[in-house]
Order: C-alpha cells, then structure tokens, then sequence
C-alpha cells in the first residue's frame, strides 16, 4: 500500500467522505420511497438490503476519515477563503433545492396530480446537482444531476402509473423512481469512495 502523501490536505479527503455520507442517506430514503411503492411486497427484506448498503457506505466514509489523520491539517488563507465561500453557496443552492421541493409538492396537490411528486422530486434533486459539480469541482455530480432528471423522464414517459403484481397494486412512479434514484445515489456515494482513496494513494490515479 502507497503511503498518502502529506501534500493532500486533510480537509479535502474528509470532504470526500462528507459526500459519501450523504449520498449514502439520501440513497436510502430514495430506496424507502420505492419501498413504499411496492405496497408490502418484498418488505422487509428490502429494506433490510437498503438499510445493509447505507452501513457499509457509511463504514467505507469513516475508513476515509480514519486514513486522513495522517495528513496535514494546515490550510492556506486563500484556500481558507474558498472554502468558507464554497460552504456559502452550497447553503444557498441546498435551500433552493427544498424551497423548489416545498413548492411544486404544494403545487402537486393543489391540482390533484400527487402522482407526479416523486417524479417532480427527483428533477429538482437532479437539477441541484448541476452547480455542485462545478462548486466542489466533482465531476461525477455532472452525470449523476443527469441520470437522475433522465430517470425521471423516462418514467414519465414510458411506465405505468400502477401496475399490478399478484395481490399487489405497485405505484410504479414511487418505485421506479425511488430505487433508481438509489442505485444512482449509491452509485456516486461508490465513486466518491474511491476518489478518496485515489486522493490518498491507496489506487493507483
């Protein structure tokens, strides 16, 4: 194992790992939300598998953490700077995000199309992703926002609002949504993983 080099602050690995928690968090509750959608079926096994994937995102963010305090804790002023801006605008664009969210829910139900609220949802989180990507300067935020606004979409254009499976009657908007927002989530929670361990020197870049 390559040893992590002093030169990559301590902040920016931790950074790495805040992000795998959240996208770990919020994975789950898209996971929840596809749960419900299933009206009992399956339940609670998969709830157990989504619960199981969160704890082992988790565990993989705390590793990061616990291999950073090697690294040195010093931070530049203009570095120091940045990063209070950084956390500004972040605040700002996370507001906008519920504040749009708040909306189009009130919106939803005051014209009786409560159906498309996941739908909805999943746009404005995707959306949000967008100026993160150039905020944080990850990439993979790019085709996360994507993948979750072409989610959403398709969905709408292509599935069943319902669909009947045995005994149960599946909102397939939730559930389709709801693990597909996961997958993508915990997918991106995956990649920032490793991203942290590239800024490390555990993986080769």
């Amino acid at each position: 194992m390559t040893h992590a080099s002093s030169t990559i602050p301590r902040a920016a690995v931790r950074g790495s790992a805040v992000g795998i928690f959240f996208m770990a968090f919020f994975g789950t509750l898209w996971a929840y939300t596809g749960i419900m959608g299933l009206n009992g079926w399956g339940v609670p096994l998969l709830l157990i598998a989504a619960i199981t994937i969160c704890i082992v995102l988790f565990i993989c963010g705390v590793s990061l953490i616990r291999a950073s305090r090697e690294l040195t804790n010093q931070v530049s002023k203009t570095d120091f700077r940045r990063g209070n801006r950084t956390m500004f605008w972040f605040n700002i664009i996370f507001a906008a995000e519920g504040l749009a969210i708040f909306i189009m829910i009130a919106v939803c139900n005051a014209t009786r199309h409560s159906e498309l609220i996941p739908l909805i949802i999943a746009i404005i989180v995707g959306v949000h992703f967008l100026p993160l990507a150039h905020l944080f300067r990850v990439r993979i935020y790019y085709f996360t926002g994507t993948l979750l606004c072409l989610l959403a979409i398709i969905t709408l254009l292509f599935v069943p609002e319902k669909v009947t499976l045995g005994e149960y009657q599946i909102n397939a908007f939730m559930s389709v949504v709801g693990f597909g927002s996961a997958l993508i989530l915990w997918g991106t929670s995956l990649a920032i993983w490793l991203i942290g361990r590239r800024l490390l020197g555990i993986i080769p870049k």
